[in-house]
């Protein structure tokens, strides 16, 4: 079995070469010509045919050499598909040549050399991992691990894999050292350090996004074949399927691609992963796909309204970016419900969780720590935490897990000698100053309890991201988007729909050419697998309706 240095510096064969060099040209290289650097976007990827190139890092101050590929050995990683800005340098050491590929040619060139492909896209994301874990230090964050605004950009950062070291006020002597150095007090914290030695204090997470250069440019006059709102399973399935038979997509995300699936610990129950696949994994895989066939995703992007304007589908993003489409995937997901006590806002971000991914579960190593909620995301989180916190009390409303949760969940969580299950009970109060210190627990029989924890997740359910729709679309009563045989019947006799000359297709909403898929679409199986399927569903519904007709041409049709 190939190690993983082996998979991340593959030697391609003579005739692999050959077989790219159509998409490519070849051009000669001297020592010190530097191919790429840190900070580049939209950077080549190159196939070294004699010679050599090294890769340099600088996180830590100096110079650092990363590797040095030799003929056969090629340059990049997912940044290179991402349009996102390159982490190191490529310079050449040795008179030779290179093979040139733009990203446009090498996403090209996989699509139609599987084999290659397969073995370039190991490689990149291959060798990011060996990068963050060779002590690649990235940007770094200075704050209170009790801080709900360190833990908001730490969450970001860890989400959208923005390489960055944390540096705890509470723990870490260097923390304070930085602080003196740029003269900044401990109360202006958060402070985000780039790698070029500028700072930001307590930036919002859009300017974090532009600092790590996740924002895809967007054209205002240029007309998309599809605008995907939300970037979860749904959401990168339609990507994935609508740019590889050739539409023009861009993918719209609020926080991070992946969604709720993005944050799971481990997803056991989906199909060809017999030995599970943790959620980060699972949706990092995906983004790749998607950028590979040449979607474009941007982050962060809030979207505020939808509409037509003269026949063309609109959205309007909260800064005032308006995007053009010809058919729009509405696959937002849902929003987390919140506990109905005093004090919650106080402690969120500060003891109080909404998903357990590697950022919250490090800040639990031998704590007593609790669950509120039993459906399978609970039960994901309380599998990964038991395996750091000293012990996980599980806050159930019911009498019987096996409700709302699945059993092979039930059967674990059941059987982990540091979970503690508190059955019939909810918690009504939150304690602490600053930061969560104690929660209070009142079980049927009005007995109340006080839990001394630092941490708090809630897994209560959740509701439809749809405010943005409001009065756009037919939703139900809950909030979720109707599609297909579920619209009213009075909302497909107007104009529009006489227009087209048809009534919804299956994923379709009340607006013709606006779709909806996933957890956000009334009546899904609010399931990751169920979504996968439904925005790849959607795309051959997309197909057909930009097949059927043209959009209308009549500026007064416009919803927003």
């Amino acid at each position: 079995m190939p190690s993983e240095h082996d998979i991340a510096f593959p030697r391609l064969s003579r005739a692999q070469i050959d077989a790219l060099r159509p998409w490519g040209r070849v051009r000669p290289i001297a020592p010190g010509d530097v191919l790429f650097q840190e900070g580049d976007r939209g950077f080549s990827f190159y196939v070294v045919l004699d010679g050599a190139v090294e890769i340099i890092e600088q996180s830590r101050g100096t110079s650092r050499e990363v590797t040095v590929h030799e003929p056969g050995e090629f340059t990049g990683d997912v940044d290179t598909l991402s349009g996102r800005a390159s982490l190191v340098t490529g310079r050449a050491t040795a008179c030779g040549e290179v093979l040139e590929l733009t990203a446009a040619a090498l996403r090209q060139a996989v699509d139609a050399l599987p084999e290659i492909g397969e073995t370039v896209l190991k490689a990149f994301l291959t060798r990011r991992t060996l990068l963050l874990s060779d002590g690649f230090e990235g940007i770094k964050i200075i704050g209170s691990r009790f801080s709900p605004d360190a833990h908001r950009l730490r969450d970001f950062a860890s989400r959208n894999a923005i390489p960055f070291t944390w540096l705890d006020l509470e723990s870490d002597e260097q923390a304070e050292t930085l602080l003196r150095q740029f003269g900044v007090p401990p109360s202006a914290t958060p402070v985000v350090i780039g790698r070029e030695g500028r700072y930001l204090a307590n930036p919002t997470v859009a300017q974090l996004a532009h600092c790590a250069g996740l924002e895809a440019t967007i054209d205002p006059s240029e007309l998309l074949d599809l605008i995907v709102v939300g970037g979860g399973p749904a959401g990168l399935a339609a990507a994935v399927y609508a740019a590889s038979e050739g539409l023009d997509v861009l993918v719209v995300e609020r926080v991070a691609a992946g969604g709720q699936a993005g944050t799971s610990s481990r997803i056991e129950n989906y199909l060809g992963f017999p030995l599970g696949i943790s959620g980060p994994d699972l949706m990092r895989n995906a983004l790749l796909q998607a950028q590979k066939f040449g979607a474009r995703i941007t982050v962060p992007g809030t979207v505020q309204r939808l509409g037509i304007d003269a026949g063309v589908r609109v959205i309007t993003l909260a800064d005032g970016t308006r995007i053009r489409g010809k058919s729009i995937l509405v696959a937002t997901g849902v929003e987390y419900r919140r506990l109905d006590v005093p004090r919650l806002s106080e402690f969120e971000g500060a003891g109080v969780y909404y998903a357990a991914t590697d950022t919250e579960t490090k800040l639990c190593r031998n704590e007593e720590v609790v669950v509120v909620g039993a459906g399978n995301s609970a039960g994901q989180a309380i599998v990964a935490l038991s395996r750091h916190a000293r012990r996980v009390h599980v806050i159930a409303r019911g009498q019987d897990l096996g409700k709302s949760m699945s059993r092979y969940l039930v059967d674990r969580v059941e059987h982990i000698d540091n979970v503690q299950i508190h059955r019939g009970a909810a918690v009504t109060a939150l304690e602490g100053d600053g930061h969560l210190e104690a929660i209070r627990v009142r079980d049927d029989a009005g007995v109340e309890t006080r839990i001394n924890t630092p941490a708090l997740f809630l897994f209560i359910g959740a509701d439809p991201h749809t405010e943005w729709l409001s009065g756009c679309v037919h939703l139900d009563k809950k909030g979720f988007v109707l599609t297909g045989a579920a619209v009213p019947v009075d909302a497909v006799r107007g104009d529009l729909w006489r227009a087209q000359g048809r009534t919804p297709f299956f994923l379709e909403t009340s607006l013709p050419g606006v779709f909806a898929a996933g957890d956000v679409r009334s009546g899904s199986a609010k399931r990751c697998a169920s979504a996968v399927g439904e925005g790849a569903m959607a795309v051959s519904f997309i197909h057909a309706s930009l097949d059927i007709t043209e959009p209308a041409k009549d500026a007064s049709t416009s919803v927003s």
